[in-house]
């Protein structure tokens, strides 16, 4: 398995390259999607510099915290099912998957301080994916104006695993779309700056078209 810095490294220049491609000028935060490899890998990746760390499941965010002792920003990257939002909450920095009011609901109830979210958008389209639906996101961001829990940072999506680049762009740019759309509602909670898109895959089209997180796993730490 190569080495996180080694990886990081190439990802780094890529990252660098895709934005000199377009003038972009953005900053790009780095999650190093930690969900499948041990605390050994995850403690790797922190040694190696990175301080955003993406987990999607209950069990393996508590595992990590109790066992690494470093101040990282924590991110739950998976859906959220509500009954699990007592046991993750307090636990994580940013939230990547808000849907639904049920979640904002139990967010709001349960959460001892405000969690920085990001609104998941299908803009595929695709039944496998979660996610509200590009006319669903505008009315559900000013239903959040209520909880005093929430912060609205910016929109999430996972584009098609596809070949076609083109696809992959078009999903990009109609969320960075919609994101400025949200953001000039002038909501207090919502500011909605950020885009969290692109994966190990996708990631120098996702910066080329905007993305401020993008959540590498395969590509970084195995």
């Amino acid at each position: 398995m190569a080495k996180i810095e080694n990886n990081l490294e190439i990802i780094q220049t890529q990252i660098k390259q895709a934005k000199l491609r377009v003038n972009a000028s953005q900053q790009v935060n780095l999650i190093a999607v930690t969900k499948e490899v041990d605390v050994a890998r995850t403690q790797e990746a922190i040694e190696a510099g990175l301080i955003h760390l993406g987990e999607n499941r209950p069990e393996g965010l508590e595992n990590k915290r109790q066992a690494i002792d470093a101040t990282v920003s924590w991110h739950y990257i998976g859906s959220l099912q509500t009954r699990k939002v007592k046991q993750v909450i307090d636990q994580i920095d940013y939230l990547h998957s808000l849907d639904r009011l049920s979640l904002a609901e139990e967010i709001e109830k349960r959460a001892a301080k405000t969690v920085k979210c990001f609104v998941q958008v299908n803009v595929s389209g695709e039944e496998s994916k979660h996610g509200l639906t590009k006319e669903q996101t505008l009315a559900f961001v000013k239903q959040l104006e209520q909880f005093s829990k929430i912060e609205v940072v910016g929109l999430m999506t996972m584009a098609p695993f596809t070949e076609d680049e083109t696809k992959i762009r078009e999903v990009f740019k109609q969320l960075k779309q919609l994101q400025q759309q949200v953001s000039e509602l002038s909501i207090s909670n919502v500011p909605c700056t950020e885009l969290s898109m692109g994966m190990s895959n996708d990631y120098e089209l996702a910066v080329e078209e905007g993305a401020t997180f993008v959540r590498i796993g395969t590509a970084l730490v195995g």
